[in-house]
């Protein structure tokens, strides 16, 4: 039996899950949002918590927490059960483990039911009737996990049988189409929402093939190594080191900030160019290999010039390299 009057809901930030939080906060239930994140997803936002949570709540009135499930969703990656859809993207597990996480969250929050801002046929993998059912059965929230949207096509939960939720209140939205959320949208004034978008990498069919590879390649996977393969241009050199270049001043500077310990970050002196990070080599090859695809990518320089000069940090030790820009036949082999 249902005592608390209190939902924890899964925030995206897109229009469905605003809607969501909204319609239930409407009925005077208490609604404690929380946007799960990992390296594929949102993950800037760990940098940003209080202004990402005081925007939510002044543009929308949802109060909204940040939590980060990277481990475990680097361990489902390994081998979804449900597979993979186009690309890299196993979207029924990923819903299954965040529904799973909301589940263990509840006594927290002292949370009875569970929303969700999936609306039948909207996606083509992940929310079929069918695997909304399944979404319920392996994340052990059967008859507490609550869609508003569209919850008078589905059977009838524990909050609307025991009249915490009022079911002639929600929905019976499906398919593609925005038109129905839209006009719901408008009704709680809600005029400024984001635009329907793939927010997550791993749908990314050239982001996609890089995680592909390196899941296939590496048997042990981290949070830093992801966050490395999602920037720049990349390079595995031939002494085993992975090389990251940025492709504009913003990646660049992500590029610096993903330095760890024993990395070596390479900059070119006075001339516009890449910023590089070489990781897992400090052969003296690798090296000079990486400065050379630093020169290779720098603004080019007047007839004549051939030689740049690249300065490398490693920890707290800095060395200028002179280097020719590398001929691309060389490196195309290299290139992720």
């Amino acid at each position: 039996m249902i005592k608390s009057q209190c939902a924890l809901a899964l925030f995206s930030g897109g229009l469905d899950s605003i809607l969501s939080c909204r319609v239930i906060a409407s009925q005077g239930i208490h609604v404690q949002a929380v946007k799960f994140i990992t390296p594929f997803f949102d993950y800037a936002l760990l940098k940003e918590k209080e202004h990402y949570q005081k925007k939510i709540m002044f543009q929308y009135g949802i109060n909204v927490i940040i939590r980060d499930i990277t481990d475990k969703y680097i361990e489902m990656l390994n081998a979804p059960p449900h597979g993979f859809g186009k690309n890299f993207n196993p979207c029924l597990d990923c819903k299954i483990l965040m529904v799973s996480e909301a589940v263990k969250m509840m006594d927290e929050f002292d949370a009875s039911f569970i929303i969700s801002g999936e609306v039948i046929g909207q996606r083509p993998m992940s929310q079929r009737k069918d695997t909304l059912r399944v979404v319920e059965r392996d994340s052990c929230s059967d008859g507490i996990l609550l869609r508003p949207l569209c919850a008078k096509r589905m059977p009838e939960t524990i909050p609307e049988r025991e009249g915490i939720v009022d079911r002639e209140k929600l929905y019976s939205f499906s398919g593609r189409g925005r038109s129905q959320q839209m006009e719901l949208a408008a009704t709680f004034g809600i005029t400024d929402y984001p635009n329907p978008a793939g927010g997550c990498v791993l749908t990314d069919p050239i982001l996609s093939k890089r995680i592909r590879k390196y899941y296939q390649e590496t048997p042990v996977k981290n949070s830093a190594d992801i966050c490395f393969l999602l920037v720049g241009r990349q390079f595995r050199l031939p002494n085993g080191g992975w090389l990251t270049l940025g492709r504009k001043e913003n990646e660049n500077k992500q590029v610096a900030d993903l330095k760890l310990p024993g990395d070596i970050l390479f900059k070119m002196n006075d001339w516009p160019g890449p910023t590089g990070l070489l990781r897992y080599s400090d052969h003296p090859d690798d090296i000079q290999i990486a400065a050379a695809l630093v020169a290779r990518f720098g603004k080019k320089k007047s007839a004549g010039e051939t030689e740049w000069e690249i300065t490398a940090t490693s920890n707290e030790d800095n060395w200028t390299i002179a280097a020719r820009p590398l001929e691309d036949e060389i490196f195309r082999p290299w290139q992720l």
